[in-house]
């Protein structure tokens, strides 16, 4: 599994080798009640425009998310895609390659 900072950034391109966009976010789900707290990814957000600043922006963290980053978050993170990660065939080298189709894919 590649880090989150291997995967920000990174290219992403559709199973016709259409070019999606670059990976500015990745959705994780916290597993509570372990002994060590761990992460699972299960999606990354895809824009066609670089924005770092979307990194992070909608946690807290404890991981809560307030209103006004929720509000904010909609915002700038209209018109990027949602990538689950189990449509990820591929990763590393700077690009990311996905089995699904640019235009299967959900807003985020």
């Amino acid at each position: 599994m590649a880090t989150v900072t291997q995967l920000i950034g990174q290219s992403v391109w559709d199973a016709n080798g259409v070019w999606v966009g670059h990976v500015v976010d990745i959705r994780v789900v916290r597993h509570k009640g372990e002994l060590q707290q761990s992460h699972t990814v299960y999606g990354l957000v895809v824009s066609q425009l670089r924005a770092p600043l979307l990194l992070g922006l909608t946690r807290e963290r404890e991981g809560r998310a307030p209103w006004v980053s929720k509000a904010l978050a909609r915002v700038l993170y209209a018109g990027c895609a949602f990538v689950p990660w189990a449509d990820v065939a591929d990763y590393g080298g700077g690009e990311v390659h996905i089995s699904a189709l640019k235009g299967e894919l959900d807003r985020a």
